[in-house]
């Protein structure tokens, strides 16, 4: 999506990962940690975290701007960000991770396989709804999470709240703002790709 948004014609490569694609030898060659995505550079070098890639693509392209023009808005993104990935996409993950059958021997991502922890499942899905519960607040009357132009911080609680369907966790009925800016973002060409 954060490529879309840029407008960037970056070629794509599917990643198999019910099959385990990523813990290839030929991926953990690009990626030792065995996670995606990776970016692959023009020099060969490769980004291996989310935050990386985005950093990079928004100094290659700087327009439109997806990770704050001002220094403010910078700080005001990046904090939501954190926020969004500790407080909700890290909650999805132990949610998930440690309940799906798929997932048996592999609750963590990365190249190590670790047991499920049914406690770890529970909490997960407790922390996700104690983040579900201020996301209302979180969004309040501003057209965009971070205020008046479309970000990163967008795109993430964008993905969060279409991950937590898998822990069967949707948005509190009463989340009037939340469910409005859903409808806006998720309505943009490059949420439908």
């Amino acid at each position: 999506m954060f490529i879309a948004e840029k407008g960037m014609d970056i070629e794509t490569v599917e990643v198999d990962m019910r099959n385990a694609e990523q813990m290839s030898p030929e991926y953990r060659a690009l990626n030792p940690h065995c996670t995606v995505p990776t970016l692959v550079m023009d020099n060969g070098r490769c980004l291996l975290s989310t935050a990386a890639i985005r950093q990079y693509l928004e100094a290659v392209q700087p327009s439109p701007c997806l990770l704050g023009e001002t220094a403010e808005e910078k700080g005001v993104i990046a904090d939501l960000l954190y926020d969004i990935e500790s407080g909700g996409l890290s909650a999805v993950a132990e949610a998930f991770r440690n309940r799906s059958k798929g997932f048996v021997g592999r609750a963590t991502t990365g190249p190590v396989g670790y047991d499920q922890i049914p406690e770890l499942a529970e909490r997960g899905a407790a922390r996700l709804r104690h983040f579900f519960a201020g996301i209302d607040q979180m969004i309040g009357d501003k057209q965009f999470l971070a205020g008046d132009k479309f970000s990163a911080a967008d795109i993430d609680l964008l993905v969060l709240i279409d991950f937590a369907g898998w822990v069967k966790q949707t948005l509190p009925d009463d989340a009037v703002n939340a469910k409005r800016w859903y409808d806006l973002v998720s309505s943009r060409p490059s949420a439908k790709l």
